[in-house]
């Protein structure tokens, strides 16, 4: 489960990141808070516009920061967009605690984290494969993700409570504090262990790999069912915060369930983390089993119980989002594998535009539990969507040696085979990865 923990590179990275991801928690909790009860008045609208403008960029972006990934060293990238997190940070605590920020103001702040994150994610998320073997990839992601859902336990349950004992801008203070950790674990990491990636400086930018995923089913219908499930499913905070005041619940308790949707993510990511490979098939059942558990928990009459519903929610979320990323990862080309992951992260952040405002607009209007109803909808249709793809990819087959078992061919890497050109990628490929080999040399 935690063999990638034999590399002292990710090892330090762990710790740098969980100790950033604990403060972001707490970040998050804030913002959330500050936007629905000091900057409105129970405005779950502008909360869902505010997670719009903090996750647009990414989608608009893609084109620019894919090839930032794929073109320059992700951990000088890394170095800046910390640093710009933590000035944003700053400055947004100054603010608060002069009493001197609007509505207006949090908007264009969130509008910078997303411009910086924008940059951060694809390549934080590609970074992962420049520290660990292939082999090793789909377990550094699940402790990836185990150590973000570990820090989403901590972060939002102490991010209440600070609020409540010190206030709102406080947290945005201690949380600038914990992009140092991050800052100094990229300083210490041994650079010469790094893995050498393969430059691609004039293959189509993009569009190559836009071409790459569209040339595949299988990706397809990962990046539909993370886009479903990223536009109205994953609406946490206003669907945390809008359930805590219906139950009669301040900004602690907000935390706190915030903190109880970690238990079950957390179980998630450490069970992804002991699957040998990531699977697309897991993908689709996990849909289903998000929205399944959606219509649950829309349906828990009191606090503890809808609670305890959250922690089904969160393990169906993070396994579907830990296997989805792990296995964008390992079958994809390495010389494209930024512009692809920039693309997977548009998808997922750039999808919130779409559904956060739609959310918000449904639980002013016809209260939260119908807005948790679309998400759970909207993951049943994303399961619906990969089940007709089974059924007719021709992937699916009966077993050679049990009777009655059907299996389904899965993309998986292979060490070395011929190199094929993502622009002519096509399904009758997809049954391996391309990865480069050196042309034999001419014979005299």
């Amino acid at each position: 489960m935690f063999r990638s923990f034999a590399n002292i590179n990710y090892r330090i990275w762990f710790a740098g990141a969980l100790v950033s991801n604990v403060g972001g928690w707490m970040q998050a909790t804030a913002q959330d808070w500050v936007v629905l009860t000091e900057l409105t008045d129970n405005d779950a609208a502008a909360m869902g516009f505010t997670m719009a403008l903090q996750f647009g960029p990414p989608l608009v972006l893609v084109s620019l920061t894919g090839w930032v990934a794929d073109r320059f060293e992700r951990r000088r990238i890394l170095l800046a967009t910390q640093s710009a997190l933590l000035l944003l940070a700053i400055a947004v605590g100054v603010l608060l605690l002069n009493g001197l920020m609007t509505l207006p103001m949090m908007f264009g702040f969130a509008l910078g984290f997303g411009i910086v994150n924008a940059f951060d994610a694809p390549a934080r998320q590609a970074f992962v494969s420049d520290m660990v073997s292939a082999s090793d990839t789909s377990n550094a992601v699940a402790l990836n993700s185990a150590s973000f859902n570990l820090a989403r336990m901590i972060g939002p349950a102490v991010g209440g409570l600070l609020i409540v004992a010190i206030g709102s801008g406080w947290v945005f203070i201690v949380n600038a504090a914990t992009f140092l950790a991050m800052i100094l674990a990229l300083g210490l990491l041994r650079t010469s262990l790094l893995a050498k990636r393969p430059k691609n400086r004039g293959r189509g930018g993009l569009a190559a790999g836009f071409r790459y995923v569209w040339g595949r089913s299988d990706l397809r219908v990962v990046f539909v069912t993370v886009f479903l499930i990223g536009a109205f499913g994953m609406n946490f905070p206003i669907f945390a915060s809008t359930m805590a005041l219906e139950f009669g619940a301040g900004a602690d308790g907000y935390g706190v369930l915030s903190s109880i949707l970690a238990i079950g993510s957390l179980a998630g990511a450490l069970l992804a983390a002991r699957r040998d490979r990531a699977r697309v098939r897991v993908v689709i059942l996990a849909a289903g089993g998000f929205g399944v558990a959606a219509f649950v928990s829309a349906a828990m009459p009191t606090y503890l119980t809808y609670g305890i519903t959250l922690m089904f929610t969160g393990f169906m979320i993070v396994t579907l989002l830990t296997t989805a990323n792990g296995y964008v990862q390992i079958t994809t080309d390495p010389a494209l594998r930024g512009r692809v992951l920039a693309l997977y992260m548009a998808v997922i952040m750039g999808s919130t535009p779409v559904g956060a405002p739609i959310a918000g607009w449904v639980a002013d209007a016809f209260g939260p539990r119908t807005a948790i109803m679309l998400g759970g909808t909207a993951g049943l249709v994303a399961c619906a969507i990969g089940a007709i793809w089974v059924f007719t990819s021709g992937r699916l087959h009966r077993d050679e040696n049990r009777r009655f078992l059907l299996t389904l061919d899965e993309t998986r890497p292979l060490s070395v085979i011929d190199e094929v050109d993502p622009v002519e990628f096509s399904d009758e490929a997809a049954v391996t990865t391309p990865i480069r080999r050196p042309k034999a040399p001419e014979a005299p």
